[in-house]
Parts: structure tokens; sequence; C-alpha cells
């Protein structure tokens, strides 16, 4: 016996339209409704598997619309399931807002298995750690790319970026930790999937005629992090005018270093 939900978060395909569970297509063929970020996107992979099931529009755009109708359709008994265009809703799609109000309302909700270009992407790459950090799409601005990218030296960092944006992103990315080790994955279960895994400029160089497909990619945490993120906070605090007696005393206290160290590396820079 299968227990049923008020609320059904589904994953659907991010490429190749086979990668829907069975459970999946029952669900999105036996509730009362599918929320969806495009009505056109969803109704294609609908068609495919002969769902006829009513599509209601639910987007960033009117998702606090949106609640007091989902949650109106819920207290008279019907189930509602939730997709994204591609791939596991609330995983950089819309999703949270209505989460939120269904929880708070004390609906039950469930959440299926499947297709996550994250999981994809990681589940293909060589990785020494099981340990990462995911950011969602990486920001635009090559200041807030270049402090993630600092910020992060210690991590496995994984970030989706655009295919007009991605090699400028990659770029910024070199020039704040230079040349270093990334994985990037394009076009994921499609025909035309393709993995690189090397340095910054093997990428680039790579992919020099450009590049086409969503994106999804990995910097690897640098093996000299210690030092190198030492290194970074000493040049932010001489940069906001801290002299190098203030900073030794300043990074040991926080990071419980030796203070003679520090400073020694501060002169050095």
């Amino acid at each position: 016996m299968v227990r049923e939900f008020d609320f059904y978060v589904i994953p659907t395909p991010i490429g190749n339209i086979q990668d829907i569970t069975l459970r999946a297509i029952d669900i999105l063929k036996n509730v009362d409704f599918i929320a969806c970020e495009d009505t056109r996107t969803t109704q294609k992979m609908l068609n495919h598997y002969d769902i006829r099931t009513k599509c209601i529009s639910y987007h960033k755009y009117n998702e606090r619309e949106r609640v007091d109708f989902f949650l109106s359709e819920l207290k008279s008994g019907k189930k509602i399931a939730l997709v994204s265009d591609a791939g596991t809703p609330m995983i950089c799609d819309p999703g949270g807002v209505i989460i939120e109000e269904l929880v708070k309302n004390g609906f039950s909700v469930t959440s299926l298995p499947g297709a996550c270009a994250v999981t994809t992407f990681l589940s293909q790459i060589p990785r020494e750690s099981e340990e990462f950090t995911f950011i969602g799409f990486i920001p635009r601005s090559e200041g807030q790319i270049k402090e993630i990218a600092q910020k992060h030296i210690s991590d496995n960092l994984v970030f989706y970026d655009s295919p007009e944006r991605i090699l400028k992103t990659l770029s910024v990315i070199k020039e704040a930790r230079g040349d270093i080790k990334i994985a990037l994955g394009r076009e994921l279960s499609k025909l035309f999937e393709e993995v690189k895994v090397g340095t910054i400029q093997d990428v680039l160089n790579h992919f020099k005629d450009g590049i086409k497909g969503e994106i999804v990619c990995m910097v690897y945490a640098d093996e000299n992090a210690q030092d190198k993120q030492l290194d970074y906070k000493i040049k932010e605090l001489k940069q906001k005018g801290f002299r190098d007696k203030e900073i030794s005393v300043i990074l040991s206290t926080l990071f419980n270093l030796n203070k003679n160290e520090v400073y020694k590396r501060s002169l050095e820079l």
C-alpha cells in the first residue's frame, strides 16, 4: 500500500525525456492539477506520456499570488503536483514559498527522487571528498565571483552558469585563484553531453570557439587552502588600511594562529 500525500514535488527530465520515474508518471496522471513554471514546456512532456492533467502556471513572479489558491484547493481535498521546467523543484527553481505555507498549514508534502543536474554531474567526475558546496547560479559581477572563489577556497565549489557567461566566469576565477583544477559539464543527459576536467586554462582552450547548453561547474578545493586563505585575509585587511602588526593581532586572535608567523607573512605580502 502506497501512502497518499496532499502535495507532491516531482523532478522532471533535465534533457533526456526518458529520465522520469514510473511513479512520477503515475502521480502526474492522478493528481487534480500540476503546478509548473511554463505550461508550454511541461505540456510537451505530458503529451509524450499521455498525461492529461490540467496545468497551472507557478513561477517566481506569481509564487505569492498562487499560495491562497493552492491552500483553498488542498482544503477541498484535491491533490497537487509541483514540477519545474527541468530537474528538481526547489533546486534553483520555484517552490520555497508554497512549501513553507503548506508546512505551516499542516498539509502533507513529499518529494520524489529523480533528475537533478548537480547529482548527475557530481556522480561522473573524480572527487577525493564527498563534501561540496552548492551555491546555485553564480553571480554576474566580477567582484562577487572573485569573493565567492576566495571564500570557498577550501571547498569543492559547485555552481550553475549560462553558456553566454561561463567562459568569462572562469577567467575571473582564474584571476582570483590561479590556474586551478575544475570540472565542467554541459548538456547533461542530452545527445551532445560533455564533461571536461582539467585546469581552467585547459577548459578555456577546449571551448575557445564557444560553448552551448546548460552548464554545471565545480571548482576543486585548493590543496594549499589554509595558506592561501591567510594570504587572502591579509591582503583584504591591508586594502582596508590595517598595518602589519594590527593584522597579526587580528588574525592570530580570530583564527588561533601564531602572531609572529602571521606578522612575517604579512610583511612578505
